[in-house]
């Protein structure tokens, strides 16, 4: 029987030591040397860096897990547990020196999150989570927001860079969010959208064409703080389905809805 609290406070050293290095590199961060995955997804060797650090700390916690990463820096994966785990969200924010960006940190067991870290880097605001242990910041405990209608709602979401199939179904959809609630944020970092649900800062937060590293940690702490995620289809396979819609229950259900409405 693994021991979720005190692996949680394990892999929250792992988060900040590579946030540290991360914060660390920023000061002379070297824009020459970032690369182009894909269509405007961008990777420098900051993410790969942080990658490294955390791979090689994490190894020795649980050696029967694998790794499921964005930088592929190991190919590893684990038949029951396996870590999840974004280096560096929010790259392009990184690269233009807008602050806004996290190491995300997950381990799942049978592609269920049971432990959540999100480190912001520049804030240093800690958001972590286990099964069935609460959702915290900093060592405060964090609920969802009561919010019970769209008119009273702050929700977030992110727009696609690559993959544009649903621009139209997308767009239909912000419109007719965008009329009913009191706003809605793009910050550029999916993991910390969810933190922020989390933390009842966001009502809601919905997005679509992400990675599991992207929203594995983000989905347990808004579990754990009182909320609900769906994947755009209104199951609980958003891991799989590469979509999520996360926050408060009233909310969330609402904004599903409305993305069942327009996501035909």
């Amino acid at each position: 029987m693994l021991n979720l609290s005190q692996l949680t406070q394990q892999v929250r050293s792992i988060a900040i030591e590579a946030a540290n290095f991360i914060r660390q590199e920023r000061l002379s961060f070297d824009k020459s040397k970032i690369e182009q995955k894909g269509l405007h997804d961008l990777v420098s060797y900051v993410d790969k860096g942080a990658e490294f650090i955390i791979v090689e700390r994490l190894k020795d916690l649980l050696p029967e897990a694998g790794f499921i990463t964005e930088e592929k820096t190991i190919v590893k994966k684990g038949d029951v547990y396996n870590w999840i785990i974004d280096p560096l969200d929010g790259t392009t924010n990184f690269i233009h020196d807008i602050p806004a960006y996290c190491v995300s940190i997950a381990l799942a067991r049978n592609r269920q999150p049971i432990i959540g870290v999100v480190y912001e880097v520049t804030s240093k605001e800690c958001y972590y989570a286990f099964e069935q242990g609460g959702a915290f910041l900093n060592d405060r405990r964090i609920k969802v927001s009561a919010s019970t209608t769209l008119s009273d709602s702050l929700l977030a979401t992110g727009f696609p860079f690559y993959k544009f199939e649903y621009q139209n179904q997308y767009i239909n959809l912000l419109k007719h969010l965008m009329q009913q609630c009191r706003g809605i944020r793009r910050i550029g970092s999916a993991a910390l959208d969810l933190a922020y649900a989390a933390a009842g800062r966001f009502d809601c937060f919905f997005e679509y064409n992400l990675n599991d590293y992207d929203m594995a940690a983000g989905v347990l702490l808004v579990k754990e703080a009182g909320g609900i995620a769906y994947d755009f289809e209104g199951s609980q396979e958003m891991l799989d389905k590469r979509s999520v819609i996360a926050g408060n229950f009233d909310i969330t259900n609402l904004v599903l809805s409305a993305v069942k409405m327009h996501f035909k």
